[in-house]
């Protein structure tokens, strides 16, 4: 019987109600604007990871980067995880991730790669953690039915580049993570635009520990990014505030492309 990963995010970062989610996916996405990136193939996303309330429209402002309907999408997730500490790259146990728009099979060509590249099988990093989840809504409205996944988080130890350089020729790349954290407004969007530029420069060694809450895996993809002369480009780029958060504690959010050239 095939290990089935359930939403933990559901009814609190997104809504639980599959017609609600569909709905709002649909109408960020509508809002959206299709960007102009360089000549070449998509190979890398960076999206955000908060409740949708906050950081939805710029989740959108990226996915939408994917040709809609693409069918027989292949998407590696690397994000942090929040709550169980862990050193390098722990992929999913799980055989399926479900959302309220249904089932995501985890690829297992995939998971064998990531496997043989240094990650370890380990299910606890995903099992209460929203970094990846709440990424599936999106990719589940854009893509075909023959969407595959696989999911791995990413700690502080080494082994990333080993897992990019073993996935990336095989998947789209998309890294889960927000911005800086509960600084005031105007702190933050220089914090962030920093963040930005440096993420566009590929600058790994630019960004710091606490300009980013899936740091780990944003440095790895820039260091893989300045290797493979991908071309990096800033999608939207708010916090929080933006969407009628509290302005004296506010989160960054961003939403890059990678693209390399043909």
């Amino acid at each position: 019987m095939s290990a089935v990963r359930r939403p933990v995010a559901a009814g609190h970062f997104y809504p639980a109600d599959p017609g609600e989610l569909a709905a709002l996916v649909d109408r960020l996405f509508g809002d959206a604007h299709e960007p102009a990136l360089p000549a070449g193939e998509l190979r890398a996303l960076v999206v955000p990871h908060a409740g949708y309330r906050y950081s939805g429209a710029v989740a959108a402002a990226g996915f939408v980067a994917i040709a809609a309907g693409m069918p027989d999408l292949r998407v590696a997730l690397l994000g942090p995880s929040h709550f169980a500490p862990i050193q390098g790259p722990a992929i999913t146990e799980a055989d399926v991730w479900e959302t309220p728009l249904g089932s995501v099979p985890v690829d297992r060509a995939l998971r064998a790669a990531a496997l043989e590249a240094g990650a370890v099988a380990h299910e606890g990093p995903h099992g209460n953690d929203h970094a990846l989840e709440v990424e599936l809504p999106f990719l589940q409205r854009r893509a075909g039915r023959g969407l595959r996944i696989v999911p791995i988080a990413i700690g502080s130890g080494g082994g990333t580049a080993e897992l990019l350089a073993a996935l990336a020729s095989r998947a789209l790349i998309v890294v889960s993570s927000d911005l800086s954290h509960y600084h005031e407004e105007p702190v933050a969007q220089r914090l962030d635009l920093r963040t930005a530029q440096s993420v566009i420069a590929r600058d790994d060694a630019a960004v710091g520990d606490f300009d980013a809450c899936g740091v780990h895996a944003l440095r790895a993809l820039l260091r893989h990014a300045r290797r493979e002369c991908w071309t990096g480009t800033l999608l939207d780029l708010r916090t929080s505030a933006d969407a009628g958060g509290d302005r004296g504690q506010v989160v960054g959010y961003a939403a890059f492309a990678f693209t390399a050239a043909d």
